[in-house]
């Protein structure tokens, strides 16, 4: 009823209710510059569509409104748009791609087809005048071509063929306009053309398309675009060598009942040099070829290829796209009231002849800019001027509502994110912007650049206050100052720490270099400044992937020298990937981190002891950085919330954390890898960056929604039950529960007599053995962390240490410490692959001495009893007290077992199957 009820502009005046998730994308900044934008509305309603990411964008951009259609999980690779401009067909390349047909009146997606092409999705898409028919092209090494009849409920196309890899890689596709059954394609090298009639017929006519510089006796060059002549005896190919191959096609061209033997003759019968420079757009209007070249010109042919007029711009560069308005109308006049903070228009004169054409159009260019050009005035106005590198660097400021952003490409932009208008930019040229940081007074901004400069500039102005530093000689990918704005400390590529100071000089107070320090060996995931407890001086933290956590004593620090006062580990195994302070909720303070195997920790701040470790959020990709959201004013004191971004997800998680999965919620925000996020200093907002997308996203808080999601999944131990295997009914609990029974029968001795005390609770010291026995094998330190975890868990209110565990505690200690993903096998292999060795059939083995000896000698070591008791009970048997021998670790001696019991050469599958006793998932 949306659609057939759906009329132009009525997209921005429905009412959207929004309250439903906890996140809503609120806008989108930049583009996919390498796909056309299309010109929807004109006049007073200048509308265009646009790819962001994963997200098509309507944007209205007179009255400033967006409207996002979101449906595919992977970076769209291609779109069209039908002849009326109503519907838009998208298509994305990665895992499981989608083909998804949108009603754009509307916002509804009328048809998603699944696994249209499952290897590696789609690169073209191109949809007939009728708007019946789609045609694809996939990415994959051999491409196939489709034909899809979208209107009609099948998840089948209507015909395809694969192409030979002779071909090339054809990216571009277009239906001719007069005949919806004939097509064509082209790649670098060679022009394709299609004719299809019924399931199971597509016939490309694929003879005599390749040419040379001497089939013209003149330089070609490589294809573009190609486009069906207006009088449909002839197709045109534009080419990098600023000409158009003019194809003459043999007559009749109508739809034949059956294929011939021998499709219709298709021949390039010339080269028409147009101009020097390459040409990049190419398209038909009306009865007008029009094509777009690498200098930004746009020009205006008739059918005969004769020159009716140009528009041009020394502004303007290399096109990707011309999208014509629909409508005649009178010369565009701004609204009442509208905002146009990024519109710059120039007048050019263009040397022109009379052209009867009265229909604006939209350029894009390969740089990220996008252009409104009124025909009747040769006026360029432009609408937009993106980031043409990756987007890495983001920023909000501490008192005021802007955010800043920082490219590859040097550009640094500060917007006003409530009214969403551009305020201020500077661009770098000598080196591109990598981290961003407001000082707490939002006084300064701190840029770290590629080339390992700091800046240091003024807020407002984005002025630099002080000569840049280069104390840094790879990328600066890490900047954050104190809380009193006295240090900036950053973190660079080449694992140090880099501290500056601002100090009184001459009656001014200026920036200064401290020292440096190379204080990891692996590269650096987090600075953190705080304060420390018993004083309000700053304190500097660094975590690296090397597992180590540096503590800097900043006060006893002299120039060039930065004085390290602690270094601890914090995972035995896991690699921490994110810090962050964690809101005080109790008489203990703690710091929180997140690792890379979906395990969030808590450490006391003072001792560094590992307090807690917690079940995170598990959305396909671990944590990798982490903030507390600020409070808003309507929040509740008492409730905190985490904000995280993973590797192509924004999310939202509530505090405290204890492991339960509904407190939690994630959406994608960019396929292709977010790069960094940052809050409004209210909370209202969050702001992802998207890297190599080149984009950056607004998502609006709604915390209301979220506590909703965490009620609706049940209180106490209700959701903590659903990860159990079967649940709180089924067969893993029951057997949990008569472990941890049997474990009291034991504790009371089996064969006792005496009257039995009935507990719920168990010792602290039989944890391991039912962990062991529900299928969960920590190691010893994890052993340790589980039980001090117990132990000290009411120590700092009431100080007094738990002894005993009852079975409700337990599960949530067993669900917030075993794997996250369960065994994986791929553990073990990684593990051979680095410990083993190829044998003569290639296969990656481990010796069966050197493997006894490890499990001796190295990592957590195991005595020779301990090894004796541990494989003769996998094995099945008791050891042997004479006969052949095996000696486990030559330094040491070694429990008995006979050769046939371990093989000479141990794979990880015989490891696994044969000495662990564990099934091996097909």
């Amino acid at each position: 009823s949306l659609v057939w009820a759906a009329r132009p502009g009525m997209l921005f005046q429905k009412h959207r209710d929004r309250s439903l998730h906890p996140l809503d994308l609120s806008w989108v900044f930049g583009y996919n510059s390498s796909l056309a934008v299309h010109s929807l509305m004109d006049g007073q309603h200048r509308v265009l569509l646009y790819v962001s990411s994963h997200t098509v964008v309507i944007h209205d951009i007179l009255r400033s409104r967006q409207f996002h259609m979101q449906g595919h999980t992977n970076v769209i690779s291609c779109l069209c748009v039908s002849e009326d401009k109503r519907w838009v067909a998208t298509a994305d390349r990665g895992p499981d791609p989608l083909i998804i047909v949108w009603d754009s009146y509307s916002g509804v997606p009328v048809r998603t087809i699944f696994e249209s092409h499952s290897e590696d999705g789609l690169c073209a898409i191109a949809i007939s005048q009728d708007a019946k028919y789609l045609v694809t092209i996939s990415a994959a090494t051999v491409q196939k071509v489709c034909v899809w009849r979208w209107t009609l409920p099948t998840e089948k196309p209507v015909c395809s063929t694969e192409l030979k890899p002779e071909f090339g890689y054809q990216d571009y596709v277009i239906f001719n306009p007069q005949n919806p059954h004939e097509f064509v394609s082209n790649s670098k090298t060679q022009v394709i053309f299609y004719l299809w009639v019924r399931q199971s017929q597509l016939w490309d006519e694929n003879t005599a398309l390749l040419l040379s510089p001497q089939t013209f006796k003149c330089l070609v060059g490589q294809f573009s675009q190609s486009v069906f002549h207006f009088n449909n005896t002839q197709a045109l190919t534009g080419t990098s060598a600023g000409k158009l191959v003019v194809w003459d096609m043999d007559n009749p061209r109508t739809l034949p009942e059956e294929l011939p033997a021998k499709p219709h003759g298709v021949t390039a019968t010339k080269v028409v040099s147009m101009q020097k420079d390459s040409l990049t757009v190419l398209t038909v209007l009306e009865s007008y070829i029009v094509t777009g070249d690498v200098k930004g010109q746009v020009k205006f042919y008739d059918g005969q290829l004769l020159l009716l007029t140009i528009y041009s711009h020394d502004q303007v560069g290399p096109l990707r796209s011309i999208s014509f308005s629909t409508i005649l109308h009178d010369p565009l006049s701004a609204l009442p009231g509208s905002t146009q903070p990024f519109l710059t228009s120039w007048s050019d004169s263009s040397n022109s002849v009379s052209l009867t054409l009265n229909r604006n159009f939209i350029l894009s260019t390969s740089d990220a800019t996008m252009f409104h050009v009124a025909t009747d005035s040769t006026n360029f106005e432009r609408i937009m001027k993106e980031a043409k590198k990756a987007v890495n660097a983001i920023a909000c400021h501490p008192e005021e509502p802007y955010v800043a952003v920082g490219s590859h490409c040097g550009l640094l932009k500060v917007w006003e994110y409530k009214q969403t208008q551009y305020l201020v930019s500077r661009i770098f040229t000598e080196a591109g912007i990598q981290c961003l940081s407001y000082d707490p007074e939002g006084h300064f901004l701190a840029a770290g650049f590629t080339d390992g400069s700091v800046y240091i500039l003024d807020a407002i102005s984005l002025q630099s206050i002080c000569e840049e530093f280069q104390f840094s000689k790879s990328p600066v990918t890490h900047i954050s100052f104190s809380h009193d704005s006295k240090y900036l400390a950053t973190a660079d590529e080449n694992y140090s720490v880099t501290v500056y100071q601002r100090v009184l000089q001459d009656g001014s107070r200026c920036w200064e270099h401290l020292a440096g320090l190379e204080s990891h060996y692996k590269p650096i995931r987090s600075i953190l400044f705080g304060v420390h407890p018993d004083s309000n001086e700053p304190r500097l933290l660094s975590l690296g992937e090397d597992r180590q956590l540096v503590e800097y004593d900043l006060k006893s620090s002299i120039k060039d020298h930065l004085v390290v006062t602690h270094r601890d580990r914090l995972e035995q195994a896991a690699v921490p990937l994110c810090l962050t302070w964690y809101p005080q909720l109790g008489t203990e303070s703690f710091f929180l981190t997140a690792n890379n195997c979906y395990k969030m920790k808590l450490y006391n701040t003072t001792t560094k002891m590992c307090r807690k470790t917690l079940l995170g959020p598990t959305y396909g990709s671990p944590l990798e950085k982490i903030q507390i959201l600020p409070r808003t004013s309507s929040a509740d004191p008492q409730q905190h919330y985490l904000v995280y971004i993973t590797k192509d997800k924004v999310g939202l998680q509530m505090l405290p954390v204890d492991g339960n999965p509904h407190k939690s919620s994630a959406y994608i925000c960019h396929p292709d890898g977010a790069s960094d996020f940052a809050i409004s200093h209210d909370g209202r907002y969050i702001f992802t960056a998207g890297g190599k997308e080149r984009t950056f996203m607004k998502w609006k808080v709604n915390l209301p929604a979220l506590d909703a999601a965490a009620f609706l999944g049940g209180e106490d131990l209700i959701p903590f039950y659903n990860l159990l295997d079967g649940g709180r009914e089924g067969k893993f609990f029951r057997e949990l529960e008569d472990y941890f029974y049997y474990v009291q029968l034991c504790s009371q001795g089996i064969q006792t007599l005496e009257s039995r005390q009935v507990s719920t609770h168990i010792p602290l010291e039989e944890i391991p053995s039912v962990m062991r026995a529900i299928g969960f094998y920590p190691s010893e330190e994890e052993i340790e962390d589980m039980i001090s975890e117990v132990k000290f868990s009411k120590y700092a209110d009431t100080g007094e240490e738990v002894t005993e565990i009852n079975l409700e505690n337990f599960i949530k200690l067993y669900i917030n410490h075993r794997p996250a993903l369960g065994l994986s096998m791929k553990t073990i292999q990684r593990a051979f692959q680095a410990l083993g060795y190829d044998n003569k059939k290639g296969d990656k083995v481990i010796d069966r001495g050197d493997f006894l000896s490890l499990l001796q000698c190295r990592g957590e070591q195991m005595t020779e009893d301990e090894l004796a008791e541990c494989l003769t009970t996998l094995l099945g048997r008791r050891p042997r007290r004479g006969g052949s021998e095996l000696d486990t670790c030559e330094s040491t001696g070694a429990a008995a077992l006979t050769e046939e019991e371990i093989p000479a050469e141990i794979t990880a599958e015989i490891f696994v199957s044969d000495i662990l006793g564990l099934p091996i998932a097909e």
